[in-house]
């Protein structure tokens, strides 16, 4: 059955409908492109069709993409050339949008072509965008919620049907900069503002206006500037003086935001420059040609997987427990400090009621009042309106009454990290709570089996791991104690849906999966201090790899006398075992400086008094006097990125991560993990077991055995396999 619909009125106004079937919102497929063109064909050569408007059968939305199968279909088809097959399929996609451009005008006169509206009830993103592009008027529903853009650069890849070419000479390289290079999206007000849609209309007029603005449209309206005479890109074209200065700011930009790791920024900025000094048709076959370099490249291939695919299939709950439906009606969340408001407000805002709890009335109130704070901020953006954040805060009741909670469903335990407090509120709150109520605690690093001995109803008891800030932070950690039930599982995975998270699943073992690999690249960087690398060298070839925080800045900004916290704690835990001595001499010393990290605006890095970093602090260096000999960036780099890596090996190894999906997605949204990698497996994949193993040799000659390879990578070493050849069953592991 086709996507695409036909209906030709009385006036002589044919409307095609997209209505993708069993999707939520559409998709397009390449049989859907093969069946647009053809309706379009027919629309062009029927004398009694005055013209065409596009629209959707989806009440709020237009498109939501690309069916990524599209592109891997382009690739089989070429056999042993899939750069051929990828270009060419390309190709055919900027002919179709091309042919709806011009809409059977003559070449010459540029009369007589059929005018072609696209009407969206809502959001349009990537080519839900790129196709109102090519269409000669956008008119879109007025729905706030809608988003407008092209936010394919997000997940390795940019617009490559024609949307980077259109922006870019629709608005010039500058103004088009946030759309393509940053992703940005927008509702369809701010659309019309920054020149991106022609008109905003009341919902239910959305197809009367489009076809009276086809009805009158006249030749001139169907000309896009770039097919006009004497065209002269906005902002200027790269030889002119203005537009000069435009790319080379634009190029020094994208440099210093990518570090040179994103080849699909690098790529974009390529396909507009070059694009920018020919005729159009020839600066398609240039985005083409790039956007195939791209599709080529590992790393976006790896990015895709992990930011879309993986992300996608996480969060529509690829590894739920068969269990009914266990969404939260109403929560419980106990102390209402940074954490425990954050989770409040997440929630509330997602619709869920709010008890929160803490010790007095005016710790509570504060809490709320953070919340309040938050809602203030997104009216100043104009992305929250007065009457939403009314209805958010009267979703939240801030209490001290332990017996408000007898109505949750869920309830999340954000007090102290001391498993004494825990064990306290877990007993009393479970004396209140329903019987069949989840109970959760956010802890980062304190075992959930060890904390459900509290617990009554240890198969209802579970970890829930927050990242802070809480609003802005992607990723939430499920862990799963060794008595943890199924139905706790689903409970705390269609709540982290709910809030509009991404979820991982992983079982109890200490530090779980997400501190477990980042506490050792922050323990790196401070050893490599102790030796004398200079602190300048160890971030930059953090950031140049693609980490979005060198280890001494991201220890600045999680709190150094947090650091020191978690070391006392794990050594006491560990014993003989414990082996940080080094990272701990440089930790403690400055700890004991009164360099508490951001929050007392001294750490490893200076700050100005209102919290702004000056740089680091010359105080290290003075103290840990640099080596005579500094070791290569590469060495540094694959120092910091191993240290991650085979703890996520291990993870996967001892079963406490059972699926390499959740590791590569939690890598990146957990704490940034070189995203252009795709996460630790898939860079593991991309540079090749043996490959990996040998910088694992090298790495254990010279600074110890915590850089041995895992027995599994040493096996696919050997196999010639890959992490994602070996373990492509979701939820499959290595035991």
């Amino acid at each position: 059955m086709t996507d695409f619909s036909y209906d030709l009125d009385a006036q002589g106004v044919a409307t095609i409908t997209w209505d993708t079937q069993g999707k939520s919102m559409n998709v397009m497929s390449q049989q859907g492109f093969a069946d647009l063109e053809a309706l379009i064909d027919r629309s062009l050569t029927d004398d009694s069709v005055k013209g065409v408007v596009i629209t959707s059968g989806k009440p709020d939305s237009f498109a939501g993409g690309m069916d990524l199968n599209v592109i891997a279909k382009m690739k089989q088809s070429a056999g042993d050339n899939p750069a051929q097959g990828l270009f060419d399929g390309l190709m055919q996609i900027h002919g179709l949008l091309r042919k709806i451009e011009r809409a059977g005008m003559d070449p010459k006169s540029l009369k007589g072509g059929k005018p072609i509206c696209a009407a969206l009830p809502g959001t349009g993103l990537g080519i839900g965008f790129e196709l109102p592009l090519a269409c000669h008027r956008i008119i879109v529903a007025d729905n706030p919620k809608a988003k407008i853009g092209l936010p394919e650069i997000k997940v390795g890849i940019f617009p490559g049907a024609g949307g980077t070419t259109r922006l870019t000479r629709m608005l010039g390289a500058m103004a088009a900069a946030p759309y393509l290079l940053e992703g940005k999206l927008s509702d369809p007000k701010a659309a019309k503002s920054a020149g991106l849609i022609h008109d905003v209309v009341p919902a239910d007029q959305l197809i009367e206006k489009a076809k009276e603005w086809v009805l009158s449209a006249t030749d001139a309206d169907l000309v896009k500037p770039w097919d006009q005479r004497g065209y002269k890109m906005p902002g200027g074209a790269p030889y002119h003086p203005a537009g000069f200065m435009t790319f080379v700011g634009a190029s020094a930009m994208v440099n210093s935001q990518t570090m040179g790791v994103y080849p699909a920024a690098r790529a974009l900025l390529s396909a507009v420059y070059e694009g920018a000094l020919v005729p159009f048709d020839t600066a398609l076959r240039i985005e083409a040609r790039w956007f195939t370099n791209v599709l080529m490249n590992p790393s976006s291939g790896a990015m895709i997987r992990s930011l879309f695919i993986n992300k996608e299939a996480l969060e529509k709950g690829a590894n739920r427990p068969a269990v009914p439906d266990q969404r939260v009606q109403r929560l419980g969340v106990l102390g209402a400090g940074m954490m425990g408001a954050g989770i409040a407000y997440v929630a509330a805002n997602a619709g869920i009621d709010v008890i929160l709890i803490d010790q007095t009335q005016e710790a509570a109130d504060k809490g709320k009042a953070h919340c309040t704070g938050l809602l203030d901020k997104g009216i100043a953006r104009r992305k929250v309106t007065p009457e939403k954040k009314d209805e958010v805060l009267g979703r939240i009741t801030a209490t001290t009454n332990l017996a408000a909670l007898k109505g949750c469903d869920l309830i999340v335990e954000a007090v102290f990290e001391d498993p004494k407090v825990k064990a306290e509120m877990t007993q009393k709150v479970e004396a209140i709570i329903p019987a069949d109520c989840i109970f959760a605690t956010n802890t980062s690093t304190l075992p959930i089996t060890d904390l459900a001995r509290a617990s009554q109803r240890p198969d209802q008891f579970i970890g829930i791991h927050f990242f802070s800030p809480v609003d802005k932070m992607l990723l939430v950690e499920i862990i799963r104690g060794r008595k943890t039930g199924d139905r706790a599982v689903a409970k705390a995975l269609d709540f982290v849906r709910q809030i509009r998270k991404t979820p991982i699943v992983v079982n109890d073992a200490r530090f779980f999966f997400a501190n477990r690999c980042i506490i050792p690249y922050i323990n790196e960087g401070l050893r490599m201090v102790k030796e004398g690398v200079r602190p300048a060298l160890i971030e930059n070839a953090a950031r140049l790899v693609g980490m979005p925080l060198g280890p001494l800045q991201l220890n600045d900004e999680t709190s150094i006398d947090l650091g020191v916290k978690i070391a006392k704690a794990t050594k006491a835990a560990m014993g003989a075992d414990y082996d940080n001595e080094d990272a701990d001499d440089v930790l403690f010393w400055l700890f004991d400086q009164g360099r508490l990290g951001r929050k007392s605006n001294a750490g490893f890095y200076a700050y100005d008094d209102k919290g702004k970093r000056t740089g680091l602090w010359e105080g290290l260096g003075q103290h840990f006097a640099a080596a005579a000999h500094q070791p290569d960036v590469t060495e540094v780099q694959h120092r910091l990125l191993m240290a991650q890596v085979l703890e996520a090996v291990r993870a996967l190894e001892q079963g406490v991560l059972t699926d390499i999906r959740e590791g590569d997605v939690g890598a990146i949204l957990g704490w940034g993990f070189a995203p252009w990698s795709g996460g630790p497996f898939s860079w593991l994949d991309m540079i090749g077991a043996p490959k990996a193993v040998a910088i694992c040799d090298a790495l254990k000659a010279a600074h110890g055995a915590r850089f041995e390879a895992p027995d599994l990578l040493s096996e696919l070493s050997g196999s010639g396999t890959g992490f994602y050849e070996r373990f492509a069953t979701a939820g499959q592991t290595a035991a």
